[in-house]
């Protein structure tokens, strides 16, 4: 087979054809094998993820985490063949008996990529858009590491720039969490960033003319991007050269980020599958996927066919690989002679370790004195700030109330900003009104590496962030996330704002840690606690959220043991406990009210802070009985917002002092005091439990 390139500015060969060919052939017979699957877009879409994995990006498919490696997100995830069929190529570690087992149990090659399943997937992208925002992150992350590393060098020149691509549909261009990153990815002047759209008119409804008729292109020149075209050949089908000529001038322009609209025909070329909405999400058949074959000159008896020859073309990949890394790594060592203490925090970094003597710097409040945990937080992020460059982060716009400020001086914006603190390399990220894209933001750079981020808004604003949040807990990143304004305690802005169901509903994402401080001492070991527990394993991170308060509570005695989740706050004096009284966050001061109550009439009374029923829970249960002794029934929880987590906690026997409804504008210790979040409600309750007890051992006597 011909060797010879077919066009001047890209080497494209007929081999090269023929591979794009097995992509399509490979797309249908895995989906045709489980039955189900999207193989329209992995079809037409071939040319282009094949342009970027053999022609374009960076990367040694023999150390997929290479840290000078370009990154690339599949934001239409559903297409996930458009990715798996290109690690098999290139050699990342796929082979063909994974694209056979295709949506299968066990498989390395699940419905949607799964960052740390399959080796080569950068992210995990399912919702439509996700990736798009997780790009975005990416891309402000690479900046920020390269601020860290190597501030000084010219553009291009230094071993940490490398290129961030992304391929996304026009599902994930609808979704509003695209907008919102892209709308950031403008401002923020990303030129690492390239943005391919994959411009087919289909959508599981049909023509996207069903639902949309904005001018795209225009619409991200609006947001401040590079654009351009990239129009098919005659006969349909993406045009290789075009698309890699585009490429190589959006890599030209560093000062945007670029966007390459790309029209494909879904499914293109099965004779009567193409351009359908049921080429999206469907099998297309063994009569269509038999006439698809004899167009592009395959057996059509055949499945699963790769020849020898074409393998070992995209196999060369693995020596492209080699070769650039062993290029790269010379530019680094030359780098690391030069500035050798960047270097050493390189490597410390680089290893999930924090600087020495780090935690001498967290600030210790004085008990008694009263102290909003969400102030508390904010000192302790500046005090930690000066000490870990890598810790970084800000608000979507509620910077004042969160919070979040780690440096006032410092803002990550590019160097023609107008505003006087702008450094591209800053440390305080300005989010925007923009949750929805912040949190999948911050799993991008969580994803990137090197780097640790944070980012807060309202509790009751985690609405719009929730996916990403679950999607956080689904990769295990160590990301934090920062809501502030944590109960009905926020007062007069009402129950839009208010938070009741959220910590609830939140606690109910696994592997999510929820952490509800109750003072100001109980957040600073909440900090330390969440940097102690990073680590770049994979299946041993994991993001956590801190509900913190607006209004002032007050400090206790610092309690190393907050760091277990759950802890005794105040023993019972008197004898053995009789009753134990369960708080967290801004309740705990209740519980605690309440057991001067309840000592004074001779109850011996225990008080519990439990901060993080998922780190409780972690715990030993030899020390989670001594916390929680088994033989205590009577037992009474306490919190701002609905019961749903307690109930396992109190038992049959106990009571749980929560809200069920929605709150109401008013002062906040007003509405505490109308909904029956006071101490005097809590000791009532730990009568009644007791009053109930006593009655049934009285009568089973």
């Amino acid at each position: 087979m011909s060797t010879k390139p077919t066009t001047t500015d890209l080497e494209w060969t007929e081999l090269d054809q023929r591979a794009v060919d097995t992509v399509r052939v490979l797309a249908m017979d895995s989906v045709q094998k489980v039955g189900n699957g999207h193989p329209g877009t992995a079809m037409s879409l071939a040319p282009a993820a094949y342009t970027l994995f053999q022609k374009v990006m960076r990367h040694d498919p023999a150390d997929a985490d290479w840290t000078g490696r370009d990154r690339f997100v599949l934001s239409a995830g559903h297409s996930s063949l458009t990715l798996y069929i290109q690690l098999y190529l290139a050699g990342f570690g796929l082979e063909l008996d994974d694209l056979k087992a295709f949506r299968t149990w066990g498989s390395k090659t699940p419905g949607h990529p799964e960052y740390g399943h399959t080796v080569g997937v950068e992210t995990t992208t399912g919702p439509l858009g996700q990736g798009v925002a997780n790009a975005v992150g990416m891309a402000m992350a690479a900046r920020y590491e390269r601020g860290l590393f190597d501030p000084d060098t010219a553009t291009g020149e230094s071993p940490f720039d490398h290129h961030i691509y992304a391929i996304a549909g026009d599902g994930c261009l609808q979704e509003g969490i695209s907008a919102e990153a892209s709308s950031m990815a403008g401002h923020q002047k990303l030129g690492n960033l390239i943005l391919l759209w994959d411009d087919n008119h289909i959508s599981i409804e049909g023509d996207t003319e069903t639902a949309i008729s904005e001018d795209t292109m225009k619409r991200y020149e609006a947001y401040g991007w590079h654009v351009q075209r990239v129009e098919p050949k005659e006969n349909g089908d993406l045009d290789p050269a075009a698309l890699y000529a585009a490429i190589q001038e959006a890599k030209a322009v560093t000062d945007r980020p670029s966007f390459i609209a790309m029209r494909s025909i879904i499914a293109w070329p099965a004779p009567h599958a193409q351009n359908t909405e049921a080429a999206h999400g469907s099998a297309l058949g063994d009569e269509e996927v038999a006439a698809t074959k004899r167009v592009l000159g395959f057996d059509p008896e055949q499945s699963f066919e790769v020849s020898a020859e074409v393998l070992a073309h995209t196999r060369e990949a693995l020596d492209r690989g080699r070769e650039a890394k062993a290029t790269w790594e010379k530019g680094f060592a030359a780098w690391r002679t030069q500035q050798p203490e960047r270097a050493a925090e390189f490597d410390r970094i680089a290893a999930g370790e924090l600087p020495a003597g780090w935690e001498e710097k967290l600030p210790v409040f004085e008990a008694g004195k009263g102290v909003a945990t969400r102030a508390a937080s904010g000192k302790v992020l500046q005090a930690l700030g000066a000490v870990i460059p890598e810790l970084w982060g800000g608000s979507a716009d509620l910077a004042g109330s969160n919070n979040t400020t780690i440096d006032k001086t410092s803002s990550f914006l590019p160097a023609d900003n107008p505003l006087p603190e702008a450094n591209p390399y800053g440390r305080t990220i300005h989010y925007g009104i923009r949750e929805h894209s912040m949190a999948a933001e911050m799993n991008g750079i969580a994803l990137h590496g090197n780097t640790r981020i944070y980012g807060g808004t309202f509790l009751v604003f985690s609405d719009y962030m929730r996916n990403a949040v679950r999607l956080s807990a689904l990769m295990h990143l160590p990301v934090t996330y920062v809501w502030t304004h944590d109960s009905v305690g926020l007062g007069e802005d009402g129950p839009t704002h208010q938070p009741v169901e959220h910590v609830a509903s939140l606690r109910a994402i696994p592997g999510l840690n929820v952490v509800r401080p109750a003072d100001a001492n109980e957040t600073a070991i909440a900090w330390r606690e969440i940097l102690r527990r990073y680590t770049k394993v994979f299946g041993k991170g994991a993001p956590h959220g801190l509900a913190l308060t607006r209004q002032g509570v007050p400090t206790y005695e610092p309690n190393e043991d907050a760091a277990k989740g759950g802890y005794v706050l105040f023993e019972a004096e008197g004898g053995k406990p009789e009753v134990v009284l369960i708080g967290t966050g801004s309740e705990v001061q209740l519980a605690v009210e309440a057991r001067e109550q309840l000592q004074a009439a001779g109850v011996p009374t225990r008080v519990v802070s439990m901060p993080s029923v998922e780190w409780f829970d972690e715990q030993e249960q030899g020390y989670r009985d001594s916390v929680l002794p088994p033989s205590v029934k009577a037992r009474v929880a306490v919190e701002a917002g609905i019961g749903l987590t307690w109930h396992r906690f109190v038992g049959d026997a106990g009571r749980i002092v929560s809200l069920e409804h929605f709150g109401a504008s008013a002062d906040g210790k007003v509405l505490f005091r109308e909904f029956g979040f006071t101490a005097e409600a809590v000791a009532a309750a730990a009568r009644a439990v007791l009053d109930s007890l006593n009655g049934i051992a009285t009568a089973q006597r």
